[in-house]
């Protein structure tokens, strides 16, 4: 399989680009929240509290259960984009409140962004040297999003495992999202993300192994196939360059 980078950085640049737009529209239309009996309501998201989720109403404001609500149709607000870039420099300690802030306040809705910024919590944790709170944060995740974060949370865990110099642990959490990612026929944001992170990982669970070839292979899967976090892209980009600087190449 033959792969190439194809300009990343101008991808991150559409993608944060297209979020601001996004953004921007968000504000000339409320949200949408899909109940599990089917009803669609257009209210504005506050957030989350405790096991409710605060809505706006007019002039009121409402809690409606979490454990009642299917989906909920809202744009992302603007900090998110502020933690990736901090997040691609490698601005730690700008992006963790940025993401924690978001996680408080948003966590548990059932909206992809929500989902994402609740496994870049225990993401950050981990590049911060702080496993103890990234595994707590994997577990949070699990528990908030039981059908649609188990993956995201098993790359981190397998993030875990790879600080831990614990190879082989990570190496069989990855290796099952990997190869239902090249399988993956019509990829979602949210799995996107999952599978970028998952395929830098195994990189580096690959590059300890001593098998160079491959490990390129799957940072550049990061760049060219599943550029959807643009941290995991740029930190795949550069082990990539650096294994291509030793004259390594795609099997």
């Amino acid at each position: 399989m033959k792969l190439r980078a194809r300009f990343p950085r101008l991808q991150l640049l559409f993608l944060l680009g297209l979020s601001a737009a996004l953004i921007a529209e968000s504000r000339l239309r409320a949200d949408t929240v899909v109940t599990s009996d089917g009803q669609k309501r257009e209210m504005k998201v506050l957030g989350v509290s405790g096991a409710n989720l605060q809505v706006q109403i007019g002039s009121g404001t409402l809690g409606l259960p979490l454990a009642t609500v299917k989906e909920v149709q809202m744009l992302q607000p603007p900090e998110v984009v502020q933690a990736q870039n901090a997040l691609v420099s490698k601005q730690y300690d700008k992006a963790l409140p940025l993401i924690k802030s978001l996680a408080d306040k948003y966590q548990g809705i059932p909206v992809d962004w929500a989902r994402q910024v609740s496994g870049m919590l225990g993401d950050l944790y981990i590049r911060t040297g702080d496993l103890s709170k990234a595994e707590t944060a994997y577990k949070d995740f699990q528990r908030l999003y039981p059908n649609g974060g188990s993956a995201q949370a098993d790359v981190g865990m397998a993030r875990i495992a790879i600080s831990k110099k614990d190879f082989a642990t990570a190496k069989a959490k990855l290796q099952p999202i990997a190869e239902a990612a090249l399988k993956d026929k019509n990829v979602s944001s949210v799995d996107g993300y999952t599978y970028s992170n998952a395929f830098a990982a195994l990189g580096e669970v690959e590059e300890h192994d001593g098998n160079l070839p491959a490990a390129l292979e799957d940072y550049l899967r990061t760049v060219t196939l599943f550029y959807h976090d643009p941290s995991a892209v740029s930190l795949a980009q550069e082990k990539a360059d650096a294994l291509k600087a030793q004259k390594i190449t795609v099997p």
